[in-house]
């Protein structure tokens, strides 16, 4: 059975960072799409940012861009995404997500997604 498991979440003031990891088993993802998604609440769920490691493809949202990275430790399973100078907008619940799809023509959308993690709180204080 495939599970995500997302950690790092927590408590932050505005300008600080934080480090998301998402702990995958039950299959090795190498070759497939990896995502992060944030879900503040009274909105709908919000593309972060998108990974192939195949191929090298990769895509952030223009929000986070130049502050989130996001990297991966295959031999862990593993993605995290560090977030730099945190806003307040930026207050959310994170979810981790995985597609097995060999395309990424729709990779900004969650329908794309297969398996999703459990969620983990940000909250970025001003």
């Amino acid at each position: 059975q495939v599970q995500l498991v997302e950690s790092g979440g927590g408590l932050v003031q505005a300008g600080g960072s934080l480090r998301l990891s998402c702990a995958a088993s039950g299959r090795t993802f190498s070759s497939d799409a990896m995502g992060w998604f944030r879900q503040a609440p009274g909105k709908e769920r919000e593309f972060v940012v998108h990974i192939r490691w195949s191929g090298g493809l990769l895509r952030y949202a223009e929000s986070v861009k130049g502050r989130f990275t996001i990297s991966r430790d295959n031999p862990k399973n593993t993605v995290d995404l560090q977030m730099n100078r945190l806003k307040p907008e930026d207050t959310a619940v994170y979810y981790c997500a995985a597609s097995l799809r060999p395309h990424d023509t729709y990779y900004y959308m969650a329908t794309w997604y297969d398996y999703w993690g459990q969620g983990t709180q940000v909250t970025v204080s001003s």
